[in-house]
């Protein structure tokens, strides 16, 4: 068989930043991707939180093919008739280097494999990936493109649903609800336009999230992000929650999400440049599985690194440290010529240490507070219901504004948010 001291399986965020660190180093790496280019095959709502990962690669960021600095923020509560939004913006965010940026992927990803290219890494495209080899429960390498090759170690970033990972041990099947379906649209528009809609400068952007009507009430939610001269839209949805009867098309609930009077105005005009659909890991630390083996460590979304703590969505920046980590323990473990799981072990440990699985446990509970209908279905509807009350003006005498509020708040309303914030206090 042909050998390579590292095979990595994904030519994303996660692999691509293995190969930077490892080729870097002068490793032999070679990085198997499916699709026609890096990029090409994968999908991110589209923003990079940067501060976490920005001391991992010093020197990468400067010439990176970022869309806009978002110093906009903004998350809007749907009803059915209304919506109530708050937005955020301070100085903190406009100030150089930037606290996060939006990206394209095929845009960024191509860039980034350009990079560790330069460093020296192989990267084969349209190439699949059909299983791993193992021998007497080590994986000693990949079968691809019908052919047999071998590694020191394989490094798996070949997404959520991870056939290598489960294939070699690692991971059972997961369950409809530790899984969510994102679709997503860019929608080519005039950055005039954007920079008139969204009130932004040239470079700055905006991103916002909807929770509500968005989704029909099911847990999950919809985005927006501004682009050079593009907008990214899109929603998110858990599995679990668009089987059986009363499941709803996701592409025609994106399609009912644009024709929002609150999302209409600001993609009115605009041209559909790319539709895409991946699926995002939402089980947080409690669907984490093994991560490492014999010869074999995971990253990226295959280890279930997203987090989704309801005012941000994070996964990209995760990918990037763990592929970074599992090029670090790569190299420890060859110092010792030893690559069994017992000397790969110190990639979970780099990861502990790391902010990766450390904001992992501090969200642990996440999961389970934002498994509760009210946020999607109760809140949205109880927000509209209180404003539009209160901005409205009747033909005789107007209520006070505390009447009007408990109107709708009521002693056992009052009970039950309280107990909500409880729940909350795992956030």
């Amino acid at each position: 068989m042909e050998r390579f001291e590292v095979i990595i399986i994904g030519a994303g965020l996660a692999g691509l930043a293995a190969a930077y660190t490892l080729a870097g180093e002068g490793i032999e790496v070679v990085v198997l991707e499916r699709g026609e280019f890096p990029g090409a095959k994968n999908v991110s709502g589209g923003r990079l939180y940067l501060n976490p990962v920005r001391p991992l690669f010093p020197s990468l960021w400067e010439d990176a093919p970022f869309e806009r600095k978002i110093v906009h923020e903004g998350i809007t509560l749907l009803a059915k008739e209304g919506s109530v939004a708050l937005e955020y913006s301070g100085e903190e965010l406009r100030r150089p280097p930037g606290h996060s940026f939006s990206v394209l992927r095929s845009r960024f990803d191509r860039w980034l494999a350009e990079r560790a290219e330069e460093r020296g890494a192989a990267i084969l495209p349209n190439t699949l990936v059909e299983r791993p080899l193992v021998e007497q429960g080590r994986v000693i390498g990949v079968r691809a493109g019908g052919e047999d090759l071998a590694a020191d170690v394989v490094i798996s970033c070949d997404g959520a649903l991870s056939l290598t990972a489960e294939k070699a041990g690692l991971r059972t099947p997961g369950f409809p609800r530790d899984y969510a379906v994102g679709v997503k649209e860019v929608i080519a528009l005039d950055p005039g336009k954007i920079a008139d809609r969204f009130h932004v400068s040239e470079g700055e952007g905006s991103a916002r999230l909807y929770l509500g009507e968005v989704t029909k009430g099911m847990f999950g939610g919809g985005f927006l992000y501004t682009n050079r001269d593009s907008i990214s839209i899109g929603l998110v949805i858990r599995i679990e929650d668009i089987g059986g009867e009363a499941a709803r098309s996701v592409p025609a609930l994106l399609d009912e999400f644009k024709e929002r009077p609150e999302i209409c105005s600001l993609v009115r005009g605009g041209t559909t440049a790319e539709y895409s659909a991946h699926l995002i890991p939402e089980a947080g630390l409690r669907g984490m599985g093994k991560l490492y083996g014999d010869g074999i460590i995971i990253a990226g979304d295959a280890a279930g690194l997203a987090l989704n703590l309801g005012l941000t969505v994070r996964g990209m920046e995760y990918a990037l440290a763990s592929g970074y980590y599992a090029a670090q323990a790569f190299l420890r473990a060859k110092g010792k010529r030893d690559f069994s799981a017992p000397s790969l072990e110190v990639y979970r440990s780099l990861l502990d240490d790391s902010f990766v699985l450390k904001d992992f446990r501090n969200f642990a509970g996440t999961p389970d507070v934002l498994d509760n209908p009210r946020y999607f279905e109760h809140y949205p509807e109880l927000a509209a219901a209180v404003f539009r009350d209160l901005y409205k003006v009747p033909a005789g005498s107007k209520d006070t504004l505390f009447s009007t509020v408990r109107r709708h708040v009521d002693l056992k309303e009052i009970w039950s948010i309280l107990k909500d914030l409880k729940k909350a206090s795992a956030i």
